[in-house]
């Protein structure tokens, strides 16, 4: 049996093997909505700010969200479950036509999930009745002044007698918070300072509307602020109370920022397939602009590595999600870096698509041109460079110095409602081992695999001979391609074992491979460059640089030819113009 040479989504022949039948059926309308509306409208409803009410209500009326996202257990229809191994692949689906569109459905998983998470049986029981009426969700988290800093917020429930409460505060850069019927809102007890979960209704009359939040890419998807006037209370809207509150509000983070990745990938898919077709069709000077043009080969087959590199790493990122337990918490050092490194790995891919189609990829009648905006938004939301980065490396002693030993496991693609993601707790990041990061290369006999896991074994090394100090770790300036390097070493073991699990050829894994020895040594010397390093620290970081990727353009050509140039019309949508104009002179 041959192997895959790609694990990029294409609508036209989608891949459904692994799902089963209300899945598939989910997927499927999806698609045919979208094909059958096509990129020519898509677009003109995105320039034109128009919210996507023609999606959203058919959604609706094929139950969509309503198999997705209601808990089991719940609402009328058997086959609804939380299932991560059909609600990320279907951020990957709708991100493939529009990031918009899949914003409002993760927005709607954010808005769902703590009152699946939370005490509230009567507040259950109707969200998944609003779920089977075609509703979507907000999320009432974030404010405007302290922006990431969750712990400022300061929304309140103020005890007026009897077990009533009145809730005042304002919410900001809040999605679908002008359309969905209710918002579940955390914020805190007025008198004891303790942390609640309450659920406000968009019709009441305490629930004001401030605005819209205008930006670049909203119209398919909305933003807006709301507040809450002297809102009435009682135990029948509150899901939670205490430290279990706000364990519930960054366990849905978790879960949403998993989404983002999964959205990236959709983007920089489609995005992909538009800008080989258009620089294999160019004539310039009489040739074809991807014959005479050797950098743009590179460049499109980068990004064609690095995108995959991105979906191999989700896919595996998933299993540890949905296999976590309160003894198997790796989840929480793969889950950002899905946030902190899958979106980045995107924006790196639209920047050298743009670099290709150049003018092309500015004109609003393209798919480009909305995925450049949306790959940097999904990158650049929560502060991810600083605030996932410093999540990470609270792992790094441990993932190279526990070695601890969990009970294997390949694909998790059963049918099954993940609850489990539900009871994820806060804290104890010291406590979480890994086994050893070399199981992961046991076998492999692929140049650049062997080639990168010298870079890991000199960063170890480092670790171990030259760790950085207090002083140093306090600083997130010194520590940031530290953070870096540990990045790379955790997205490819988990870009290896799925490369393994998914067959895929090993001519794609030593081309991703190269990519990441390049990576590290930039990190490397970047950090030579630019901090004030310890001899030892100099000397571990230089050998880093030293191991260079082995280069064959021979090998790159064949490569270029047949893995990435077949994308050459591989997706072509109705009302595309990439490619029709050069096919017709």
């Amino acid at each position: 049996m041959a192997k895959r040479k790609t694990v990029l989504i294409n609508p036209k022949n989608y891949d459904y093997s692994l799902f089963d039948e209300s899945t598939k059926k989910a997927f499927a309308e999806t698609i045919s909505f979208m094909e059958q509306k096509g990129n020519a409208e898509i677009r003109k409803d995105s320039l034109a700010k128009t919210w996507a009410h023609d999606f959203n209500e058919y959604q609706g009326e094929h139950g969509i969200y309503a198999t997705l996202l209601t808990a089991k257990g719940y609402g009328d229809n058997p086959e609804s479950r939380f299932d991560l191994f059909r609600i990320c692949p279907y951020s990957e689906l709708l991100g493939f036509y529009s990031g918009a569109y899949q914003y409002t459905y993760q927005v709607s998983i954010l808005g769902v999930s703590p009152v699946w998470m939370g005490d509230n049986e009567e507040q259950k029981q109707d969200l998944a009745k609003l779920l089977q009426e075609g509703n979507v969700f907000a999320f009432g988290m974030s404010e405007k002044k302290p922006g990431a800093d969750l712990y400022s917020n300061a929304a309140t429930l103020r005890p007026v007698g009897d077990g009533t409460y009145v809730a005042n505060g304002n919410k900001y850069y809040i999605g679908n918070a002008n359309f969905a019927p209710k918002i579940p809102t955390l914020g805190k007890n007025e008198e004891t300072g303790e942390w609640c979960f309450w659920v406000v209704d968009r019709n009441n009359r305490h629930y004001n509307y401030v605005k819209d939040i205008d930006t670049k890419l909203s119209g398919l998807c909305t933003l807006g602020e709301y507040e809450m006037i002297e809102y009435p209370i009682t135990k029948a809207e509150i899901l939670k109370e205490g430290d279990g509150a706000f364990a519930d509000g960054l366990s849905t983070v978790n879960i949403g920022k998993f989404t983002c990745g999964w959205s990236e990938l959709g983007i920089v898919s489609h995005a992909l397939y538009e800008a080989v077709t258009h620089a294999n069709r160019r004539i310039l000077y009489g040739h074809k602009v991807t014959e005479v043009f050797p950098h743009i080969r590179s460049f499109l087959s980068e990004s064609y590595c690095r995108a995959n590199a991105m979906k191999l790493y989700s896919l595996r990122a998933m299993d540890y999600f949905r296999m976590m337990s309160s003894e198997d918490r790796r989840y929480l050092l793969f889950n950002p870096i899905i946030k902190n490194k899958v979106t980045r790995e995107g924006d790196k891919v639209m920047n050298l698509i743009m670099d290709v189609v150049c003018a092309k990829g500015y004109e609003t009648d393209t798919y480009m041109s909305e995925a450049m905006l949306s790959a940097g938004m999904y990158t650049r939301l929560e502060g991810t460079a600083h605030v996932n980065m410093a999540l990470v490396m609270k792992f790094m002693k441990n993932y190279f110095f526990s070695e601890k030993e969990y009970p294997e496991f390949g694909i998790v693609s059963e049918a099954k409602d993940d609850s489990n993601i539900f009871s994820q707790t806060m804290g104890g990041l010291s406590k979480v081992e890994f086994p050893n990061y070399e199981k992961a290369y046991k076998g492999i006999d692929i140049s650049n695999v062997k080639l990168f896991k010298q870079q890991i074994d000199l960063f170890r090394e480092l670790l171990m001979m030259g760790a950085p100090d207090v002083s140093m770790l306090k600083n997130m300036d010194y520590m940031l391609n530290w953070g870096e390097i540990f990045c790379n070493v955790v997205y490819a073991q988990l870009v290896l074992e799925a490369s393994k699990l998914y067959e895929v050829e090993d001519e794609l894994v030593d081309q991703i491979f190269a990519h990441f020895i390049r990576d590290t040594a930039k990190f490397a010397l970047a950090q030579i460059n630019s901090q004030d390093n310890t001899d030892v620290q100099m000397e571990y970081f230089w050998n880093i640089t030293k191991v260079l990727p082995a280069v064959n353009k021979e090998k790159d050509l064949k490569f270029w030819q047949e893995y990435v140039e077949v994308l050459d019309g591989g997706y072509m949508p109705k009302g595309g113009v990439v490619g029709l104009d050069y096919l017709n002179n």
